[in-house]
């Protein structure tokens, strides 16, 4: 897969009256918001040679949406479904209108055809259709419909005059070395008022029907929004910027030494999605950002690092969460 960096980096950081112009230019509807037209000019001029259709992605592997998601400038992880659906809507709709309080105005013919696109089950009333696609749109949050904050700022690093060619390769443990952003980025810098507002809606939207045990939980954390953002400020800052699954992990650890109210799985989830969602705000990566002269996960492996060495490396990190734990008690 071929991608033009250069132009690509032009997209990401173009505001709405340029995009469309652009898009007028290339013959191509100009209509919708910033985030619309920016994925419709990455489709046709980006990724043109290829089939992004429903059917087309329902043929992509694991590997294949991960790349193609990450040229859309979204969140890349997750299972291979959620990667599918994840694909499909940012192509097909404007999240600011795709939302769960907007499905209760749809017809039962058109739910249908979303549970269809979603690869969710088809059968029960107008009711059941909404709270599955409901589901997925919850558990998406805002994975989709908007580049990643950083791109939008500083777009992609050292970019030159010469394509970069990504490469098809078997999926590896390795820590996947990138170039480290030419402004560093403040963590621990507060996102904006309306950030922390859609936290709070996503937190809560769609629990209406849910257990009163799970209602009065996420009623807890969403007053202690201000916390939690600190919390995801402070692990990005003390790990370079990057946000997975030990992050998220250690993330709980910390909840639960807080004492609030993680135990139920459905909270958890709702926790880790606004958790995701303020990390993607405040810049972080879902890999080590780790500057270009760093040694490859290849050469940490040389024999020339002792067992000392890397007891030491090991137990420095032990300290580092603890201490993080520690502070945000």
């Amino acid at each position: 897969m071929t991608v033009d960096r250069v132009l690509l980096d032009q997209l990401y950081r173009a505001k709405l009256v340029a995009l469309r112009e652009r898009a007028e230019s290339e013959g191509l509807p100009k209509n919708g918001s910033v985030e619309v037209v920016r994925a419709r000019l990455i489709k046709h001029l980006i990724l043109g040679e290829h089939d992004l259709s429903w059917d087309g992605i329902q043929s992509m592997t694991h590997q294949e949406l991960g790349e193609v998601l990450k040229i859309f400038g979204i969140k890349s992880s997750g299972s291979h479904k959620e990667r599918r659906q994840r694909l499909w809507l940012h192509l097909n709709f404007d999240s600011r209108r795709m939302r769960v309080e907007n499905l209760a105005e749809m017809e039962r013919h058109k739910l249908h055809g979303l549970c269809q696109k979603l690869e969710l089950t088809l059968t029960g009333t107008r009711t059941v259709l909404m709270g599955r696609v409901a589901g997925v749109l919850t558990s998406q949050g805002h994975g989709w419909g908007q580049i990643k904050r950083s791109l939008k700022r500083n777009g992609l690093p050292d970019v030159d005059s010469s394509p970069i060619i990504i490469e098809k390769t078997p999926p590896t443990n390795d820590v996947v070395i990138i170039e480290a952003p030419s402004e560093p980025i403040d963590f621990l810098s507060p996102v904006s008022a309306h950030i922390l507002e859609d936290v709070q809606d996503t937190m809560i939207s769609g629990t209406e029907k849910s257990e009163p045990e799970i209602k009065t939980a996420l009623s807890y954390l969403v007053d202690r929004i201000d916390d939690i953002e600190r919390m995801v400020g402070t692990i990005l800052n003390s790990h370079g910027g990057r946000w997975s699954s030990p992050e998220e992990e250690l993330f709980l650890r910390i909840a639960v030494r807080k004492d609030w109210p993680v135990e139920n799985d459905k909270v958890k989830t709702r926790m880790l999605l606004i958790a995701s969602r303020l990390a993607e705000e405040k810049g972080a990566v879902d890999f080590e950002i780790q500057s270009v002269e760093s040694t490859s996960s290849a050469s940490r492996k040389s024999p020339s690092i002792s067992n000392s060495e890397a007891i030491e490396r090991i137990r420095a990190k032990m300290t580092e969460a603890e201490q993080i734990i520690s502070g945000l008690r």
